[in-house]
């Protein structure tokens, strides 16, 4: 039997760009095949270039200096990179930085400060920034 070369799937339209359909599985090996509508993994909907990204997210275990190094790319190019693949993954991102974190902290303190919340109330507040 002679085998065929395996090419990426893939999992967005080259027209309209909506996700792609798998509608038959084929065995390279015995022939078998399989026809009906099945899921497409989650992956197959990301470009190439961030299948690309993730795989070298993988390789550095998620250490985001060790990407900046090897992509040679900004830490927040870095960020926007990982936040557009979250995305894709059909996964909400907080773009909230440190910045807006910390001025919600300083607001809840205020208010504590002005006697318009309690103390218990503020603590609870602040877990939740």
């Amino acid at each position: 039997m002679e085998r065929q070369l395996h090419r990426s799937v893939p999992g967005r339209c080259p027209v309209c760009g909506e996700a792609l359909e798998v509608t038959r599985l084929q065995c390279p090996y015995c022939d078998t095949g399989l026809d009906g509508k099945f899921q497409a993994c989650k992956f197959c909907l990301l470009t190439r270039e961030q299948k690309d990204f993730l795989e070298i997210f993988i390789k550095s275990r998620g250490i985001i200096k060790e990407v900046e190094r090897e992509l040679g790319l900004s830490y927040p190019t870095v960020r926007a990179r990982l936040d557009a693949i979250i995305e894709a993954l059909g996964y909400r991102v907080d773009r909230s930085g440190p910045e807006d974190r910390d001025r919600r902290r300083k607001e809840i303190l205020d208010a504590v400060n002005r006697g318009e919340i309690k103390a218990d109330e503020a603590v609870k507040m602040l877990r939740q920034v």
